[in-house]
């Protein structure tokens, strides 16, 4: 199963398209670019797409909370319509506790729990080089966040299976 991983901004969004857990193609693009490339289908021939969702802790937002809210809109609508691809949503504080099991996780920690799950042999930042790339070669900035969404999401679906 392939799955679009989208790791919302307000101006750029990363992203991480996965073949089970996987990655297959990731980047960090202008969300313009990124919403045709749903539109169009074939770049992201993905089977379901999970997009990081705002959620609410009782603080105070801005703008560009609000901002990203509008673009997660524009990305779900059109993987429904365009793709016809279901979405699903996956918050922050469920990658947290998932991946990390802390509720005060930062980005490094959920960045060092998926090296210490996936990387094969280079266990300090999980790339590897040119030459011997390892599972997150390619990777950084918000394509770390992006491969949690897709990541989190997967894992919720196991323990769901397993719970039946």
């Amino acid at each position: 199963m392939k799955i679009l991983a989208i790791d919302p901004g307000t101006t750029e969004s990363g992203y991480c398209l996965m073949e089970g857990y996987k990655p297959v193609k990731f980047g960090k693009i202008k969300n313009a670019e990124l919403l045709k490339g749903i539109i169009r289908g074939h770049e992201f021939d993905a089977d379901q797409v999970i997009i990081e969702m705002i959620a609410s802790y009782g603080n105070s937002v801005g703008e560009y909370v609000f901002e990203t809210c509008v673009w997660i809109g524009r990305f779900w609508q059109a993987a429904e319509t365009e793709m016809e691809s279901p979405v699903y949503t996956v918050k922050r504080m469920e990658e947290k506790m998932l991946l990390c099991h802390n509720s005060r996780a930062k980005d490094a920690n959920i960045r060092q729990a998926l090296i210490d799950r996936f990387a094969q042999h280079d266990k300090k930042n999980g790339k590897g080089t040119k030459k011997d790339p390892d599972w997150f070669y390619g990777f950084s900035a918000d394509m770390w966040a992006a491969y949690a969404v897709g990541v989190t999401w997967l894992d919720k679906q196991q323990e769901e299976i397993l719970n039946r």
